[in-house]
């Protein structure tokens, strides 16, 4: 495995592959492979849902409600999403579709370049989750752009940008509650009054934006309805065979129990989440705050019921800045846990991954999320017990020799 590793690294240094054209491109054809693949077979559903909202939210119908002629489940997005996707909606389908994946693509491939780090870091982690965000774009959900608001929301944050750092958290929290785990790098900002009062500002401008266009009543009693929604979502979620993809999900799923508490795990994974930030001294090292970025990303999917296949991109862009992050040289059992995530994480839903074992033991039991779990537990435990003030070391020289 670490030869793996080596080689992995040695082909991705070679100039065409280390350039970021190339990169970028990749991650462009992605979109396009996925719309392929997606269009011409007619299966876009999930698109419809999010398109359909906007002429929903037009005609004044609920946004929450069955709609068996347009598309099959509900909507389970905020009202702001109605205005957020109006530019996919107005065009032909399939425009709307394929301007909508590049457009993911295209926004977490920004967001991971304004991360502090070195070029080559960045490269490792474009390839090492670009199987990864093909899954997401077979789906054409906005996990992605869930994932490019944090990141870029931390990076904002990092550069002083607090203004728009929490614009970009609001958006995520308007729109599918996820985006709210932004708040969780308020402790680094040098600017917290500024932080506050432009959270609170663009909170109050997002709520009534939908209002001003749509109707107040209309508005507040589509909020009340996603609250519904959201709720009944959790409950079908518990042993659903595609969802709870999770931390929740593998306890419960495992187990077979129907009957104890979610909060039980999650409050214990949100005392684990917490203890690093009493560590405050190591807040001033770059290595530390990017760790803790990789710790939220993955946080927000393993304590989640909601969490589904497509969902992971979030997870696994938290596993590879996790690993580039440290200012250490990584152990083989790091590479053997990056080796193991990628496997089962990542190859786990593809046809290249044994059918029988995804189908009597990967989904069942929701294992997907087993290797994001274990490198989440090994992150908490650095980030309490470890030095990250190493500011001269080259990450990227990853495995011991």
């Amino acid at each position: 495995m670490q030869n793996l590793i080596r080689k992995f690294n040695i082909f991705i240094r070679k100039p065409f592959f280390s350039d970021y054209r190339t990169v970028f491109g990749l991650w462009m054809l992605l979109a396009v492979i996925a719309w392929v693949m997606k269009y011409f077979h007619h299966s876009y559903n999930n698109f419809m849902i999010f398109r359909q909202t906007f002429w929903h939210a037009l005609s004044r119908l609920s946004l929450y409600a069955e709609y068996p002629a347009e598309y099959f489940d509900h909507n389970h997005y905020g009202p702001f999403f109605t205005l957020f996707v109006a530019p996919f909606a107005f065009t032909p389908v399939w425009l709307g579709l394929l301007s909508w994946l590049l457009f993911l693509s295209f926004s977490l491939y920004v967001a991971t370049r304004t991360l502090p780090l070195e070029k080559k870091k960045l490269i490792f982690i474009y390839w090492f989750c670009a199987h990864e965000l093909l899954t997401a774009l077979f789906m054409s959900q906005f996990n992605i752009g869930i994932a490019a608001i944090i990141i870029l929301s931390f990076a904002l944050i990092e550069k002083e940008k607090d203004i728009w750092a929490t614009l970009l958290i609001v958006i995520g929290l308007f729109i599918k509650l996820y985006g709210v785990v932004g708040l969780a790098f308020f402790f680094f900002s040098r600017h917290k009054f500024k932080f506050i009062i432009s959270f609170i500002g663009w909170s109050v401008f997002l709520l009534i934006l939908p209002m001003w266009v749509w109707g107040t009543d209309y508005v507040l009693n589509q909020y009340v309805e996603w609250f519904v929604r959201l709720s009944a979502k959790n409950q079908d979620n518990q042993f659903a065979l595609m969802q709870n993809i999770s931390l929740l999900g593998m306890i419960r799923k495992i187990s077979g129990i129907a009957t104890y508490s979610d909060l039980y795990p999650i409050c214990t994974g949100l005392l684990l989440f917490g203890l690093p930030y009493l560590r405050i001294k190591q807040y001033q090292n770059p290595a530390f705050r990017l760790t803790l970025l990789a710790s939220v990303l993955m946080f927000v999917v393993l304590f989640s019921t909601g969490s589904e296949s497509s969902t992971y991109i979030i997870a696994f862009m938290g596993v590879a800045i996790w690993y580039v992050a440290a200012p250490w040289k990584r152990s083989r059992t790091d590479v053997v846990l990056m080796v193991f995530a990628f496997i089962l994480t990542s190859m786990s839903p593809s046809d290249l991954f044994p059918a029988y074992l995804r189908k009597h033991y990967i989904t069942p039991y929701a294992l997907k999320a087993l290797p994001c779990v274990v490198i989440w537990l090994k992150l908490v435990y650095e980030m309490c017990f470890k030095d990250y003030a190493f500011p001269n070391y080259k990450i990227m020289n990853m495995v011991k020799e």
